[in-house]
């Protein structure tokens, strides 16, 4: 049986569907069950109680697992709410560590974890640190593992890029924060999940690899093959990051909060990867290029990709 941890997530659900397809046994681990089991039985996983956040409801998931897929982030990701246990210290690295810990003692073959780019013990930013670590907690339970690095994803279902595609249809212009010029390397959520599934099978390459899309490119070239796909023209219109972080300031007190400073830093942070190491561990891997995967569900009339939202 494979546990894909945070299935009902963006990436953890491309991940599930591919490994159903596969024929896999899958069973999906989420902290509110109700919420999601109708969903994930009907794509023919399964779902098993477990949350992250309390170490007592890991080894009942765990139990009867040969492998485990982590894929996941905390409920308003990527707003912290510190009072709410809501962090990426919280989740990606205290919780991965949990999680590890059970796997381990469950006797788990291997593990697969969804991480992130710039991960450093000392990186300002909590984010990187917390990954870091989470990677660090896997690798001291000495269970056989890939480490999966991927830069920006996007998709149908995203929560970054998508968030613009709203608001180009909504509005006579993009807005930007900050100069648009941090350098990125957009990978397809497809991809991504393509490669996990690939790393979670038995012998499957050991390690860490970064991956990320075959073009570095800057939000600026983002933003604009995004509105490419879409038909649509639209004027960027720079804004400073002072702006929104001013109003992530105040909204980030809602139950809910769309934004917060510390969120807006997330988006501007560059993501690029260095993809040698997956390309030579994978090989016959294809990186979707940017414009390609979005017009897959960006272009007049095209249909989502396949199992959108499920």
């Amino acid at each position: 049986m494979i546990l894909v941890a945070g299935g009902s997530g963006f990436i953890g659900r491309a991940v599930v569907r591919r490994l159903v397809a596969a024929g896999e046994d899958v069973a999906v681990m989420t902290a509110h069950p109700e919420r999601s089991r109708a969903a994930i039985e009907r794509v023919g996983a399964r779902v098993v109680p477990g949350d992250v956040t309390d170490a007592a409801s890991l080894p009942p998931a765990v139990e009867g697992a040969e492998i485990v897929v982590q894929s996941l982030t905390f409920p308003t990701f990527p707003v912290e709410r510190p009072s709410r246990g809501f962090t990426f210290e919280e989740f990606d690295h205290r919780g991965t560590e949990r999680l590890a810990r059970a796997a381990a003692a469950a006797g788990v073959a291997r593990y697969v974890y969804a991480s992130g780019v710039n991960v450093a013990p000392d990186a300002p930013e909590p984010w990187f640190r917390a990954k870091w670590h989470g990677e660090r907690a896997i690798e001291a339970t000495g269970i056989d593992h890939a480490i999966l690095r991927p830069s920006w994803v996007y998709g149908p279902e995203d929560v970054a890029l998508n968030r613009f595609v709203a608001l180009a249809r909504a509005l006579p212009f993009v807005p930007v924060i900050g100069d648009g010029r941090q350098p990125l390397s957009p990978v397809f959520v497809e991809d991504v999940a393509g490669v996990l599934v690939r790393a979670a099978r038995p012998g499957a390459p050991s390690g860490i690899f970064e991956i990320g899309g075959p073009e570095v490119l800057t939000m600026d070239d983002i933003l604009r093959t995004m509105l490419a796909a879409m038909g649509r023209r639209r004027p960027l219109v720079h804004f400073p990051a002072w702006m929104p972080k001013l109003a992530g300031l105040f909204l980030q007190v809602l139950p809910w909060p769309p934004l917060s400073p510390g969120a807006v830093d997330f988006m501007l942070n560059p993501a690029v990867a260095d993809t040698r190491a997956l390309l030579a561990a994978f090989p016959g891997l294809r990186l979707t290029p940017l414009a390609e995967g979005l017009a897959t569900y960006l272009a007049p009339r095209a249909g989502r990709v396949a199992g959108g939202g499920w």
